[in-house]
């Protein structure tokens, strides 16, 4: 009897954690949305043929080997500085370029890697990097055919800590830079000391004042989803406009991982989160 009470009491506990009271409302619906619901609408991302091609741009000295990615069809799009991570701009992340351009965007991606004679993978961060990434910015304001003077920085990994730096640090956020937009960012310094690495977050974080988007993976690993989380729920507490997207069954790297390993989820997330991308970016440059 004791035992059958016991259970009991269980499902009762188990039946009030998972009841959904209407005075409350849910938090981070992010994926909800009403005209599907209510009259069955599906968004349709746009879908561009897209031509590449590799330019240069200087950095002092430094010859900037850089992928520029837009749409074959003749018109004015939002540009984009896409900043790769540790990976470096290999082919993987090269279709990940191509696919973003193919939402509507002329995306220039430098190889700062390769600017800098630095192996894929690095270790430690190179400041010299940073400034890389800033003349980056001024390469992009000059090709013609973009719908706006300003520009967003989208990146991944390792390239969301550049991208911020260039934001904040060189003081492009509000002037020309409108949007930072991330997959699973390093929110912190590389060179920074572990337990930094692990319980905090870059300081420029706070200052992040233009509207940002970031995805990352429920399964991302912990030492970098909690510098992510910490840094977000600090500028939401600052009134800043910020979107943190959560996908469930996936890990880091799902929007790149290569045909053997890629599962159902990976592409699922990789394309809602590549639509949500150029629609954030299009909002804030304009068609």
């Amino acid at each position: 009897m004791r035992f059958l009470f016991s259970v009991a009491t269980f499902f009762l506990l188990v039946s009030s954690a998972y009841a959904h009271d209407p005075a409350k409302p849910v938090v981070d619906r992010w994926w909800w949305n009403d005209s599907w619901w209510n009259e069955g609408k599906i968004e349709t991302a746009p879908n561009f043929e897209v031509k590449t091609r590799w330019v240069n741009y200087k950095d002092g000295d430094i010859e900037v080997r850089a992928l520029l990615a837009q749409p074959k069809k003749r018109g004015r799009y939002p540009g984009v500085l896409f900043v790769h991570g540790r990976r470096g701009l290999g082919e993987l992340v090269q279709k990940k370029v191509k696919r973003l351009a193919a939402r509507g965007l002329i995306v220039l991606a430098p190889d700062v890697y390769d600017a800098h004679n630095i192996d894929a993978f690095p270790y430690e961060h190179d400041y010299a990097l940073e400034e890389t990434v800033n003349k980056g910015v001024d390469a992009l304001l000059k090709i013609p055919g973009r719908t706006s003077k300003k520009i967003c920085l989208v990146s991944h990994t390792r390239g969301g800590y550049y991208s911020l730096k260039v934001a904040v640090t060189k003081n492009r956020q509000l002037k020309e830079v409108a949007c930072y937009v991330s997959w699973y960012p390093h929110m912190q310094d590389p060179n920074a000391p572990e337990p930094s690495q692990v319980y905090g977050y870059a300081p420029e974080a706070d200052e992040l004042k233009i509207p940002t988007m970031i995805f990352i993976g429920e399964d991302e690993q912990y030492q970098r989803r909690r510098p992510i989380e910490s840094a977000v729920k600090q500028l939401k507490d600052k009134g800043r406009d910020v979107t943190l997207i959560v996908y469930p069954g996936v890990g880091r790297a799902f929007d790149f991982r290569p045909e053997n390993v890629r599962t159902f989820a990976d592409d699922l997330a990789a394309k809602d989160a590549n639509r949500r991308a150029a629609e954030f970016v299009t909002r804030h440059l304009g068609q």
